[in-house]
């Protein structure tokens, strides 16, 4: 069974698990306006303990002093992994770290359910991470719906040029391409400036994956409004550093 296959079946075991209740109504345009902006890149922050291409990042940190520390140093939003079995995230590091910090958090796992939603929602998730190439397009369209019922903005994550423009039909505010090939896990950082480029300037661009140093991120001002660190943030000395360096890039 490969990675994809894997995170599925994980999120789709969760499922019964989750929180009972409605959240409380809410601005999905939040996540997105804290990020708009093409003329200097925001970062949204990642907290994220191991991953499948990496093992073992920072296994013992704590999920909400992490964030702090992002939020301290100006990042503009914090994703946090909720997916347990290869990321060890969890939905108590969700709900405590939307607690914890002012900026918008965005909930990151593999949604297969518009369940996962609603849960991220009601435990304070500003935005989830749709990845589109785990769903078809009947449950695509639920889980967006879900979106906008519960007021969190969808992250649609894309890898190719079809994804793109699919996300870009069904109106999603908010669109990210993974730097990340999910079935080799290698890298490749022009994949996210190339396919950017098919971005209209009313949404929200953002660049994922694989950036490891600041100045990998200087080439993305104009072309995105945000980029997503979550590696390099958790295995650097002064997370914090990294954060003000990615802001400042001109």
């Amino acid at each position: 069974m490969g990675l994809l296959e894997d995170m599925i079946a994980s999120a789709r075991s969760r499922i019964r698990a989750l929180p009972a209740g409605d959240p409380s109504p809410r601005d999905s345009d939040v996540f997105a306006d804290a990020l708009r902006g093409r003329d200097r890149l925001s970062v949204i922050a990642e907290v994220k303990r191991s991953s499948p291409s990496r093992g073992a990042l920072a296994p013992r940190a704590d999920a909400v002093a992490q964030a702090r520390r992002y939020v301290d140093a100006g990042a503009a939003a914090v994703s946090v992994l909720t997916e347990p079995t290869r990321f060890g995230g969890s939905l108590d590091d969700l709900e405590t770290v939307a607690n914890a910090v002012s900026a918008p958090v965005l909930m990151k796992d593999f949604v297969v359910d518009p369940e996962q939603v609603r849960a991220g929602a009601l435990l304070g998730a500003r935005a989830v991470l749709v990845l589109r190439r785990l769903l078809d397009a009947s449950v695509t369209g639920e889980i967006l719906d879900a979106c906008r019922t519960y007021g969190v903005a969808a992250l649609f994550e894309c890898h190719h040029s079809d994804e793109v423009d699919d996300a870009i039909a069904r109106g999603a505010p908010v669109i990210g391409v993974n730097n990340r090939d999910l079935d080799s896990l290698e890298i490749d950082l022009d994949r996210a400036p190339r396919l950017l480029e098919r971005m209209p300037a009313d949404r929200v661009a953002i660049a994922e994956s694989g950036y490891l140093q600041p100045a990998q991120c200087a080439g993305l001002v104009g072309r995105c409004d945000a980029v997503l660190v979550g590696s390099a943030l958790m295995t650097h000395d002064d997370p914090g550093a990294f954060i003000r360096e990615v802001t400042s890039c001109t």
